[in-house]
């Protein structure tokens, strides 16, 4: 008799924790965190654009959710690209607007809340399909952090977003991200000004976190009212403390041979407002170089150990890759918008693409508990975005290289207004070439002259 032989599964075949099999294409993995449920609950905000224009809700995300995935030195680069991904994912479907400048006014008309419904969408289906993979000590590890955007100087940017620096330095935008610190996902994120406050940003997303979150961030963070709201919705944190926070404790203490110990935190502006105080446990991580003191609310040392702790927070330096990633590997370092509303939506529309980026890595990676890294899954999105390209190029979108090369003429406008409108800060003004000056030659000058014009 023969042996029956089971083959073993390909690493591309896997399966989810729920038992479903994973998608093998590109379009699978968006629809696998994008069904149909969530694009219908997009779909009912008010004043999301309806199926019937040109540029409805579907293609105006695709679209925009492209023009981060994709390459290109310019955005009507970008745009194009992005844009004939789209309709080649939507043969069937009318086709979107061909111009740049068409696809900004319906995007400046999109509600936010339309976005903000689609990352809700996204983080459920990632709690979905990714739950056991999010789970480490117990706690869901969600790092911290924010970071500032240059964007450019137009004079709508200047005037609604001030600088957060110098009084000459660009317009810039503040955005505060949760990152879980073990598989590095995107978890939820705040936009606001380049001034905006971090501990506002987080409590703001205090909503959005699962009830057995640990929120761990550098010493920054710390303060009353952030821990007094952490701790009324029973959320676990986990910051660095420094010496700007003042502790108290019941008996005195040799810091020297200190590990751990319950302290409270009651600032003196909390005491004037009779508010009571918070009963905190003060953590010392021994470093080779310099020691860690940590603050948490897990009063327990059985549910959060010191070794635990100590691990934790130097997994939070992974969240500080985040914004790396961002800047650097999307190309964000500078946005491109030139109004509020679409910088608003540029920076809400290129975090719900890296999220969708970094949960695809994941998903596909969960069997193998392994961490995605964010470039060579932007290379396989580009490499699958061009063979999609490719692939399904009609009749109705080709275009040939000679009607291309008939429309790169030159604006023939003729040039009415300064070539310079306003000074620019950082740069010295532009001054115009003087007057040329006129001199009657002197009689030693010509005679000087003769004399060498006839030596010629």
């Amino acid at each position: 008799m023969c042996r029956k032989v089971t083959k073993k599964p390909s690493p591309t075949k896997g399966k989810t924790a729920r038992g479903c099999s994973l998608p093998q294409s590109f379009l699978g993995f968006v629809r696998y965190f994008l069904p149909a449920h969530v694009w219908r609950q997009a779909q009912q905000v008010p004043g999301t654009p309806s199926k019937a224009i040109r540029w409805s809700l579907q293609p105006l995300v695709l679209v925009l959710l492209g023009i981060t995935w994709c390459s290109g030195e310019s955005q009507e680069e970008r745009f194009e690209t992005a844009r004939a991904f789209c309709v080649a994912c939507m043969q069937k479907r009318k086709r979107p607007g061909t111009t740049l400048k068409g696809f900004e006014r319906a995007l400046a008309r999109l509600p936010m809340p339309v976005l903000r419904a689609l990352a809700r969408g996204i983080r459920q289906q990632i709690l979905r399909h990714l739950a056991p993979s999010l789970t480490t000590y117990g706690f869901t590890i969600l790092g911290c952090d924010g970071a500032r955007m240059e964007a450019p100087r137009s004079a709508e940017l200047e005037k609604r977003l001030p600088s957060a620096g110098k009084s000459d330095s660009a317009p810039t935008v503040y955005v505060t991200a949760l990152v879980h610190v073990v598989t590095g996902l995107l978890w939820a994120w705040q936009i606001g000004r380049g001034t905006a406050s971090e501990h506002f940003h987080l409590q703001c997303l205090l909503s959005t976190v699962p009830s057995n979150a640990l929120i761990v961030a550098d010493a920054g963070f710390v303060g009353y009212e952030l821990f007094g709201s952490i701790i009324d919705q029973n959320l676990c944190f986990l910051f660095r403390a420094s010496s700007r926070a003042y502790l108290y404790t019941d008996k005195g203490i040799r810091l020297e041979r200190f590990r751990e110990g319950l302290v409270w935190y009651w600032p003196g502006w909390a005491q004037k407002k009779k508010l009571p105080p918070l009963r905190l446990r003060l953590l010392c991580i021994r470093g080779k170089k310099v020691n860690v003191w940590l603050l948490t609310n897990v009063l327990e040392k059985a549910r959060l150990t010191h070794t635990a702790a100590g691990r934790i927070y130097r997994w939070r330096w992974q969240n500080e890759g985040f914004f790396r990633t961002y800047k650097r590997t999307l190309s964000k370092f500078k946005l491109r918008s030139r109004s509020v509303a679409l910088i608003h939506r540029e920076v809400e529309g290129s975090m719900l693409a890296v999220q969708l980026l970094l949960a695809q890595g994941a998903l596909a990676l969960q069997e193998r508990k392994l961490r995605p890294s964010p470039r060579q899954l932007l290379r396989a999105v580009r490499q699958e975005m061009h063979y999609q390209i490719a692939l399904n190029l009609g009749k109705r979108q080709h275009q040939t290289y000679l009607s291309r090369l008939q429309k790169t003429q030159l604006d023939q406008r003729q040039q009415k207004s300064r070539r310079v409108r306003r000074e620019w800060p950082r740069r010295k003004p532009h001054r115009s070439p003087a007057t040329p000056i006129l001199r009657t030659m002197p009689t030693a000058i010509k005679a000087l002259k003769k004399r060498l014009i006839n030596a010629a």
